[in-house]
């Protein structure tokens, strides 16, 4: 993952902690090389899916790639938890088209997957305690002192919604493929809406966050 840019905007980094506040969530999410890896064995999948029509052929490929995804991070000495959960999302895909006989059925999980997140976001929202803050404010030393502190908690309340949108955007490209059996479509889908997407996220986190004031001292 990219080191942490600089210069950096007075206000985002905490009296005593080195990471900023869009540089620990990527962190925390598998940053960029992780959204690019997690959609490589889908890639995979549908391409040779595509070539072979063959549903087995196209999860042992997926597989194959995804088992020699997770050993690269471990030889990096990536963190295990990266390296296991895009591995078993990849194994659990594969078991689910396997069990059905359905090529888009590969693709099912992941939609699921971003359908819990957009409703997890979003309802975290509304009940006021924005998931950003609860993954963000450990992170940077505040804990939930944040939600003391009307400013914080809007910036991380709209950061919130950017990434419920996110997913929903996942989603609303994702299930009319799905339901047409779009397999290539679906397969290319995950690459044109990883990395962009996630980059966009970030952006607009970061723009959300810059400006907050130090997290050091906790409000009176």
């Amino acid at each position: 993952m990219a080191s942490t840019p600089s210069p950096v905007p007075a206000g985002v980094l905490s009296a005593g902690h080195g990471p900023t506040a869009v540089s620990a969530l990527a962190g925390a999410l598998g940053g960029v090389r992780g959204v690019v890896e997690a959609g490589l064995p889908g890639v995979a999948f549908a391409l040779i899916f595509s070539l072979t029509r063959v549903v087995s052929t196209a999860v042992t490929a997926a597989v194959v790639l995804g088992v020699l995804l997770a050993v690269a991070r471990l030889v990096r000495r990536d963190t295990l938890r990266h390296a296991g959960v895009g591995l078993v999302g990849v194994v659990v895909a594969a078991l689910v088209a396997l069990r059905t006989g359905s090529a888009q059925a590969y693709y099912l999980p992941g939609l699921l997957l971003n359908g819990g997140y957009a409703a997890a976001y979003a309802l975290s929202a509304l009940l006021g305690w924005p998931l950003l803050g609860l993954v963000l404010g450990p992170l940077l030393g505040e804990g939930v002192r944040w939600r003391q502190d009307p400013v914080r908690r809007r910036a991380y309340t709209a950061a919130t919604w950017v990434w419920a949108g996110v997913y929903a955007l996942r989603l609303a490209v994702g299930v009319p493929l799905y339901l047409s059996g779009a397999v290539l479509w679906l397969g290319v889908s995950r690459v044109a809406l990883g990395v962009p997407v996630f980059v966009l996220g970030a952006w607009l986190t970061y723009g959300l966050l810059r400006r907050l004031p130090s997290t050091g001292t906790p409000p009176a």
